[in-house]
C-alpha cells in the first residue's frame, strides 16, 4: 500500500465516526485532545477499505488519503 492516511488535527472535531468504523482494525483512535489520529497505516485491503469508510463518514473531511 503506497497510500497514506492522515487526520488533520485542526479540522477534526472528535465526533468518533472513524474510530467507530475502523477502530476494530486499529487504524484510528483518540488522542489526549479527544481528536482522532492514525494509530497505524493500513497494510491490507480490508484495512484500507475500513480507513476509506472512516474517511467517508467524517463530517468535516478531516481524514486525508494520499
Amino acid at each position: 500500500m503506497s497510500k497514506k492516511v492522515y487526520v488533520d488535527q485542526d479540522a477534526c472535531i472528535g465526533c468518533g465516526a472513524c474510530v467507530a468504523i475502523a477502530g476494530d482494525f486499529g487504524i484510528f483512535d483518540f488522542n489526549d485532545q479527544n481528536k482522532a489520529y492514525v494509530v497505524k497505516q493500513p497494510t491490507s485491503e480490508s484495512e484500507f477499505e475500513a480507513a476509506e469508510d472512516g474517511k467517508s463518514a467524517c463530517p468535516v473531511d478531516a481524514i486525508k488519503i494520499q
